[in-house]
C-alpha cells in the first residue's frame, strides 16, 4: 500500500505516521518536477512524504551468519577415481561415510558387492581392490552404525540384511561372512536405518510393504510395523528416536510410534506426491519434497501433530530426477540435492514466517547419482567446515568431496556454527528403548571431543540353528528361488554340488577297490609256520 501526503511544514511529515513504514522525504529545491504540488503552496514549505507499509512477517533484510556459505570441491587428487559405481535404478545413495571409511556399491555380475575405503586413502583406487561380497543378490542399501565405525548393514535383493565387521585399516582382501546374517522380509529389501539413539536397534523395509524393527543384541526382528499399502520410499527419525516418519508409494504421508506401531498422523498427499522425508530436529516439524499436480518438483513444510493442510508449498524447478533433501540441525540448514542433476540449494529453516530462507546454490555441470554425508565428528572445524557431500558420478567412476564453508577470516575454533552436537556414545541400550524409555542424544563438543574414538564392541549373538524339515527338506535352509536370475545361480550351485559329489563318489569306489584287492590277498597269502 502506498500513500502520498502533503503537508505545509517539513517538520511534522514524519510524526503523523504509523510505525512499521517506510517514509521518503522530499523537498522542491531536490525535486526535478514540482507541477503535481497544488497551486499556492509555497515553495519553502512544501514537502512531499511516501509511506511504504512493510509486511510484519516479511522482513526486506534478514541476517543470517550463514547467508555467504559457499561450496568447494576437493582437489582432483582428495577424490576416489576409478570406482565401478553401481548403476542400479533403485532410489537409494548407494554411498555411506563416517569418520573413518568410504563404502560405494558397486557393479558387479552376480550377487551384490560394495567397496570400503579409508577416507584418507583417496586417488586412483585398484580395479582388484577388496570387496564385501557376501550378498546373493544386488545391495540396494548400505548405513554405518553411528556409534561404531567399523560396524556397517546392507540390506538386498536376496531378502536379507546383514551386519558386517570392517577391520581396522579396510579390507585386504574379499570379506564373504558377516558377523550377523538376518531374514525376515519375504521380498526385497530396499532400504535400512539405525536408530539415533539407541544402540543395536535396526530398522528394515522391505517390498513387502513392512518394517521390521531388529534387536541386534539377540539377531531377531522384535516389532513389525505393518500399516502401509505400497512400498515404504523413506524413513526419518525425530531427535530422540520416539517417532518415525515415512513417505510410501500409496501417496501418503505418516507419523508412526514405532513400538507400538501405531499411526499417530497421516497425510493422503493429492497435489503433492511426497517421495522424501525429514525430520527438521526439535522444531516439531516435518520437510518433504516430491512433485507437485503439474509435475514440477516441490517441497512442502508441515506440522508433525497435524498432516491435515502443509504449512507451506514452494516449487524448486521443472526437472524430474528425485530431490534428496539433507537437514543440518546444529546450523537450521536444508540441503536439497537433485538426482541427475549436479546441483545444491540450501536453505535456512526458522520458526517464524517464512520458515524457508533461500541462501545460495552451489552449481556443478556433472550429474550426480547420490550422495554421502559426513557425520559432524568427521568435519575439518579449522576451515569452518559445517556440511560435506560425497558426490557420485557413474560415467566418470568418480567420488568428489564438496565441502560447505562458512567464510571466517580467524583461524580459532567457532563456537557459534559448533554447538554441542549427538556424538558417538548411545543414550540408550536395545533393552531400555524397547522397553519405552526416550532420551535424548548423548552430546559432544567438536572443540576437544570430535577426534575422541568409541569404546564399544559389538558382538554377534550366537544363535542355534533352527530347522524346518517337510520331507527330507530344510525349508529354512533353501530358501526358494523369487527371480530368475536367483533361480539360475541356485542351478548351476547344484551343478557344481552334483560334479562334487561324483568326483569324491569316483574317489571312494575306487579306494573301495584297492581295499578289497588289498583284503583278497591277504586271504590268499600262505600262513606263516
Amino acid at each position: 500500500m502506498v500513500m502520498f501526503y502533503i503537508h505545509n511544514k517539513s517538520s511534522s511529515c514524519s510524526s503523523s505516521l504509523p510505525a512499521q513504514t517506510l517514509t521518503l522525504v522530499q523537498r522542491p529545491s531536490q525535486a526535478r518536477n514540482t507541477s503535481a504540488l497544488p497551486l499556492g503552496t509555497p515553495a519553502s514549505s512544501q514537502c512531499l512524504c511516501m509511506t511504504v507499509t512493510k509486511m510484519s512477517w516479511c522482513p526486506q533484510y534478514r541476517s543470517s551468519k550463514f547467508r555467504n556459505v559457499y561450496g568447494k570441491v576437493a582437489n582432483r587428487e582428495h577424490c576416489f577415481e576409478g570406482i565401478p559405481i553401481t548403476k542400479n535404478v533403485h532410489d537409494n545413495h548407494f554411498c555411506a561415510v563416517n569418520a573413518k571409511f568410504l563404502a560405494i556399491v558397486t557393479e558387479s555380475a552376480g550377487g551384490g558387492s560394495f567397496l570400503v575405503i579409508p577416507v584418507e586413502q583417496t586417488g586412483r583406487i585398484d580395479p582388484h581392490y577388496p570387496k564385501v561380497c557376501g550378498h546373493q543378490g544386488n545391495v540396494l542399501d548400505i548405513k554405518w552404525n553411528p556409534f561404531i565405525d567399523n560396524i556397517i548393514a546392507s540390506c538386498s535383493e536376496d531378502t536379507s540384511v546383514r551386519i558386517w565387521e570392517i577391520p581396522e585399516g579396510g579390507l585386504k582382501r574379499n570379506m564373504t561372512e558377516a558377523v550377523l546374517e538376518l531374514y525376515g522380509h519375504s521380498r526385497r529389501v530396499g532400504l535400512i536405518e539405525w536408530h539415533p539413539t539407541g544402540n543395536n536397534i535396526l530398522f528394515s523395509a522391505g517390498y513387502d510393504y513392512k518394517i521390521l524393527i531388529w534387536n541386534l543384541d539377540i539377531g531377531e526382528p522384535v516389532k513389525m510395523i505393518d500399516c502401509h499399502s505400497d512400498v515404504i520410499l523413506c524413513m526419518s527419525f525425530n531427535t530422540d528416536g520416539s517417532l518415525v516418519a515415512t513417505s510410501c508409494k500409496d501417496k501418503k504421508l505418516r507419523v508412526i510410534e514405532p513400538r507400538s506401531g501405531r499411526v499417530l498422523q497421516e497425510a493422503n498427499c493429492k497435489n503433492h506426491k511426497v517421495n522424501r522425508v525429514v525430520f527438521l530436529g526439535n522444531m516439531k516439524r516435518l520437510l518433504t519434497t516430491g512433485v507437485s499436480q503439474w509435475n514440477t518438483r516441490q517441497i512442502a513444510l508441515w506440522d508433525q501433530e497435524d498432516l491435515s493442510m502443509p504449512m507451506i508449498e514452494e516449487e524448486i524447478d521443472g526437472l524430474s530426477g528425485l530431490l534428496f533433501p539433507f537437514y543440518d540441525a546444529d546450523t537450521h540448514m536444508l540441503y536439497l540435492a537433485g538426482k541427475g542433476d549436479g546441483n545444491i540449494r540450501y536453505y535456512e529453516m526458522g520458526t517464524e514466517k517464512p520458515y524457508l530462507q533461500y541462501l545460495l546454490e552451489f552449481r556443478s555441470p556433472a550429474p550426480q547419482k547420490g550422495l554421502g554425508v559426513m557425520p559432524k565428528h568427521g568435519l575439518d572445524v579449522s576451515a569452518c567446515e559445517v556440511f560435506r557431500f560425497y558426490k557420485l558420478f557413474t560415467l566418470k567412476g568418480l567420488i568428489e568431496p564438496v565441502s560447505m564453508i562458512v567464510p571466517r577470516r580467524s583461524e580459532t575454533y567457532q563456537e557459534d556454527i559448533y554447538p554441542m552436537t549427538p556424538g558417538m556414545e548411545p543414550a540408550l541400550s536395545a533393552g531400555e528403548w524397547l522397553s519405552g524409555i526416550n532420551r535424548d542424544p548423548v552430546l559432544m563438543s567438536l572443540k576437544e571431543g570430535y577426534k575422541k574414538p568409541s569404546n564399544l564392541v559389538f558382538k554377534a549373538p550366537v544363535k542355534e540353528k533352527r530347522s524346518v524339515v517337510v520331507n527330507g527338506i530344510d525349508l529354512l535352509e533353501n530358501v526358494p528361488p523369487r527371480t530368475e536370475n536367483e533361480l539360475l545361480r541356485v542351478f548351476f550351485r547344484q551343478q557344481d554340488e552334483l560334479r562334487r559329489l561324483k568326483d569324491e563318489l569316483s574317489r571312494k569306489d575306487v579306494k573301495i577297490q584297492q581295499l578289497e584287492l588289498e583284503l583278497k590277498n591277504l586271504k590268499n597269502s600262505p600262513k606263516p609256520m
